[in-house]
């Protein structure tokens, strides 16, 4: 297995050919009926991003068998383009002034403007993904569906101090990880793989989702300005994290009325505070053993294909979510 993830040649290549599909679909977009629509929303489109989800569809494929990549990779471009919308109206109701190194839209353009570019975005990604067989299209339907609800309660929770584990773990399978495990289970699918091994890319896909929405939680507590993440945005948003919910469980008396003082009122000057709750309460600590779980149930999926230069590079990629927050 590369030792050095970012240097693979399989991933660099998979990387350049999802990046070479999406900037096709926009410069024919740019020459069509729709000019004016990706016009408004290229720039973001095209600001770069991890590109996590269209790079592990493919791999996905690879993995499952899959010859030919031109036959996943519209699919590949259709979960960047849902994914992509879905942060454009994210930026909206949270009131983000930056998204990947530019401006939100709805800061540059206009909260009109911006609604419109996340519902074109959407629309375009759910009808290229439309093209596939009755199976997909139903899966990125419930996908959507389950974004849109994991989004709902997360609203719901916003400040909530009795949000439970729970709560959290159904936002994020509805938010961040049905998305991860729809991308894998779909390219299983279109590589012609036999259902086993479309749920065990599913359940693969999941655990890795769940295991990197835990290390962003951990993220926006500690700030890593290297891996895109400031400190303290979901704090400011009132966002229940897993870190805020356990500390919220672990401590008692008056630990557990000065913590929920500190999110009630938190300002920038109370980080400290807020990080001697959660190294109180070992929040840290816990998160950081659930995300070693989750990781290890991925690649204990990863595991039951045979060994492969792409099994390793998919091993490699999982393994590297372990060290983000170290």
């Amino acid at each position: 297995m590369a030792e050095n993830i970012l240097e693979n040649s399989i991933l660099i290549e998979c990387r350049d050919a999802v990046e070479s599909a999406i900037e096709s679909l926009v410069a024919s977009s740019m020459n069509g009926p729709y000019a004016p629509a990706m016009e408004l929303a290229r720039e973001i489109l095209l600001a770069g991003g991890k590109r996590i989800r269209p790079v592990l569809t493919v791999l996905a494929f690879d993995l499952a068998g899959g010859e030919n990549r031109e036959e996943v990779m519209d699919f590949a471009v259709s979960t960047e383009l849902i994914h992509t919308a879905t942060l454009i109206h994210d930026d909206i109701y949270d009131g983000a002034k930056l998204r990947r190194g530019v401006q939100t839209l709805h800061e540059k353009h206009g909260l009109d403007h911006a609604i419109i570019g996340g519902d074109f975005l959407f629309v375009m990604g759910f009808g290229i993904g439309g093209c596939y067989e009755e199976r997909i299209v139903h899966i990125i339907a419930e996908t959507c569906a389950s974004i849109a609800t994991g989004e709902l309660k997360q609203i719901r929770h916003i400040s909530d101090l009795s949000t439970t584990p729970e709560d959290y773990y159904d936002i994020v399978r509805g938010k961040t990880a049905g998305p991860f495990a729809s991308a894998c289970e779909c390219a299983a699918i279109i590589a012609g793989a036999s259902d086993d091994d479309v749920m065990i890319l599913r359940e693969f896909g999941m655990e890795l989702g769940i295991a990197f929405q835990l290390v962003d939680d951990i993220l926006d507590l500690t700030g890593d300005e290297r891996m895109g993440k400031a400190r303290g945005t979901d704090i400011h948003e009132g966002k229940m994290t897993l870190p805020i919910i356990h500390a919220l469980t672990l401590l008692h008396g008056d630990a557990r009325r000065n913590l929920a003082n500190v999110l009630d009122e938190f300002r920038d000057d109370r980080w400290d505070e807020l990080q001697e709750l959660l190294e109180q309460g070992d929040s840290f600590g816990y998160c950081r053993m659930l995300i070693h779980n989750h990781l290890e149930r991925a690649l204990s999926h990863l595991y039951k294909f045979p060994q492969s230069e792409v099994r390793d590079v998919l091993e490699a990629m999982t393994r590297q979510v372990m060290t983000r927050n170290e």
